[in-house]
């Protein structure tokens, strides 16, 4: 078996995304340890040596969470493909240090993400919050509605998710101010009216009717979405976020919905998940809030299984990988 290349499948996917994967190369041997995994998170260690002799032999890693002490169950380890495209779940100390190579899945969420901003919008714009609670409690009463065209959308994190949020919003005849770490001075972009460096934060938050965050989360973003933060955005302004929940503080959005600070929020993943049932978020009437499902599809497993696939040929011919995170700045 000297000439097989190991790859150890942890979390569970569908039997034909697993099909995908096997199908790449006969020079493959694909063990999927799901149910193995799954018993350990929950606290069974009766099936732990068994695990421990299937990551052992193990080249490459397909996971969303990472069982523990990865490394030292995995001796022959080269590359860890994430199922996700945030990868703060894999990235801990000892995989940074390592030389390990880690990739995400970059590229399959943008187009679904930003039709779930775009919808968020649309949501607040023509109020439909309140016309569920009015149908809810059985009212009927007329109120106005807006719409997005001449509206500014600001976008912090001009990554794929943020560009596909700016096409969308530019085909809406919304004006689009954008931030990305790499920019140093105000400009354009491709559907961007406005590009300012991430230090220039505060310019767009003042000027945005939507705030969306489109980022990773990184020791530099966590919390970055504070009092400051908040308070610098329009009363009538909303936040959007569909990156991560730590980049928000949390006590300090609640504050800044009771107290009219901003006019709403759209979230779609929290500090915690599930979302505690007693978080005060839960029942505002300015937050619309979904179970981190933005970027999911019904064929998220095949779409995340066909890139691993085709990273995969490249790692058998000796092919540059797709999607390769720089583990110092996380993603």
């Amino acid at each position: 078996m000297a000439d097989k290349t190991n790859v150890v499948v942890v979390n569970a996917i569908d039997e034909e995304a697993l099909q995908l994967i096997t199908g790449v190369s006969d020079r493959l041997v694909v063990t999927d340890v799901s149910g193995l995994t799954r018993a350990e998170r929950n606290g069974d260690l009766t099936r732990s040596g068994e695990l421990d002799r299937a990551l052992h032999d193990a080249e490459v890693v397909y996971a969303l969470k990472l069982p523990e002490k990865l490394l030292e169950r995995c001796p022959n380890l080269k590359w860890i493909q994430t199922i996700s495209t945030g990868v703060e779940r894999v990235l801990d100390d000892g995989v940074v240090r390592s030389p390990v190579v880690v990739t995400n899945m970059s590229g399959i969420h943008e187009v679904t993400i930003a039709e779930f901003v775009l919808m968020l919008m649309l949501m607040f714009v023509k109020h439909a919050p309140r016309a569920f609670y009015q149908q809810i409690e059985g009212r009927w009463k007329w109120f106005p509605v807006s719409v997005l065209s001449g509206k500014t959308v600001g976008i912090v994190g001009l990554g794929r998710i943020g560009k596909e949020v700016a096409r969308v919003g530019s085909f809406f005849g919304m004006r689009v101010v954008a931030t990305k770490r790499s920019a140093t001075s105000a400009g354009t972009a491709d559907n961007v009216d406005l590009l300012l460096p991430a230090a220039q934060l505060d310019q767009l938050l003042g000027q945005s009717d939507f705030v969306v965050l489109a980022l990773p989360l990184t020791q530099e973003s966590r919390n970055m979405i504070g009092e400051t933060k908040l308070r610098a955005m329009k009363s009538t302004g909303y936040l959007i976020n569909i990156s991560r929940g730590a980049i928000v503080d949390e006590a300090a959005l609640t504050r800044a919905l009771e107290d009219g600070w901003i006019a709403g929020a759209g979230l779609d993943v929290f500090a915690a998940e599930p979302l505690p049932a007693d978080s005060p978020l839960r029942r505002m009437r300015n937050v619309i809030f979904s179970p981190h499902v933005s970027g999911d599809i019904v064929e998220y497993d095949v779409g995340a299984a066909r890139l691993f696939a085709e990273n995969l040929r490249r790692y058998l011919d000796g092919f540059p990988l797709l999607n390769v995170v720089d583990k110092s700045r996380g993603y």
